[in-house]
């Protein structure tokens, strides 16, 4: 578990720098995060039936916001 504390921390450092926050804020990653979060999203509906349907588009929905620049 040590090591996964490590990545965590790695990855918030990571995520804390300017120039990746700028790119996170991009048109280009706005793009690329609306496939992705849409891809994942519509793969775990089909693995819980639609049974929490509406409690995934909200993940989405909220992961969405912080990435790109919509």
């Amino acid at each position: 578990m040590a090591a996964f504390d490590d990545i965590t921390k790695k990855a918030q450092a990571f995520l804390q720098d300017g120039k990746v926050q700028d790119a996170l804020k991009s048109e280009r990653a706005e793009g690329v995060s609306d496939k992705v979060l849409g891809g994942v999203a519509d793969a775990v509906k089909k693995a819980t039936g639609g049974k929490y349907d509406e409690k995934i588009d909200g993940a989405r929905d909220a992961a969405d916001k912080k990435l790109g620049n919509e």
